[in-house]
Order: C-alpha cells, then structure tokens, then sequence
C-alpha cells in the first residue's frame, strides 16, 4: 500500500468521524441556546393602557394586567418571585404554583386570586400608558424575562 492511498484512507475516517461527532454535538448546542431564548417562565403579554379614560375604578384597574405562561410541563414554583415595573412598583408572589403549560394574569387592582387570575390589591395605576418594561425575577433576584 502506497503512502498515498494510506493517508487518503486516514484522511477520510478523520473527516468521517468528524461529521458523526458534529451530527451529534451540534442538535445539543442549539438546543441549548433555545432554552435561553424560551425562558421556562415568560411575560407573554401586557395590557399597560387599560381601554377607556383613566379612572382609578377597581374596574379599570383590573382592566390593567400582565400574564406569565409557564412553557414546561412541570408547574413551577413563583414564591418569592417579583414583577415590577421601571418605577419601582413591585409584587411578589407567595404561595403561588403555576401549572405546566398555563397562563396567569396579574391584575393591578383588588379581587380574589384563582389559579388564571391574581391581583395585586392596588388603588392606584401601576404601568405607564406609552411605555414601560416590565421584569420578572425569580426567588434569587435573576431577571427571568422582561417585555417592553
């Protein structure tokens, strides 16, 4: 056997090897940078401006809201958990599961939680008509999601 053809042949398992290594290492990594993109809790929607004029009625109020989905299919611990707002208004969540898969909508004003709607007790507007971000952060401070 020439030199050649040996170096053809370890040429070609080298790079034979190479795409079996990448076929298997390359679904992995994107599949990570997919999680960070989807965080298992996410702000899906906001509702900042409630319809009408700005009147603080509990109605108005209640018309007001964030919601949270929970993208797993294991519910998810939010005690201790915060959404505020760039001012400074916070809540925090206490004794709060979200179920796998499902949506809760923070409400501003006063009501009775279920597990779709929670309130938080507020008199008074917390997001800004025009804009605002708001953040999550989970029990140890990380900001989990914001949406502006």
């Amino acid at each position: 056997m020439s030199v050649s053809v040996s170096a053809r042949r370890i040429a070609t398992t080298v790079l034979a090897a190479g795409a079996v290594v990448s076929a298997v290492v390359l679904p992995a990594s994107a599949h990570d940078n997919d999680r960070h993109r989807h965080p298992r809790v996410e702000i899906s929607s906001v509702q900042a401006d409630s319809p009408g004029r700005d009147n603080p009625t509990n109605r108005s109020l209640n018309a007001e809201w964030v919601e949270l989905t929970n993208n797993t299919r294991r519910a998810v611990n939010l005690d201790g958990w915060t959404l505020r707002d760039e001012d400074g208004h916070r809540h925090r969540f206490d004794d709060v599961r979200l179920a796998g898969r499902a949506t809760v909508r923070i409400h501003t004003g006063v009501g009775r939680d279920t597990r779709t709607d929670l309130y938080q007790d507020r008199r008074n507007y917390v997001w800004d008509n025009r804009s605002e971000t708001a953040i999550l952060r989970d029990d140890r401070g990380r900001t989990v999601d914001t949406e502006s």
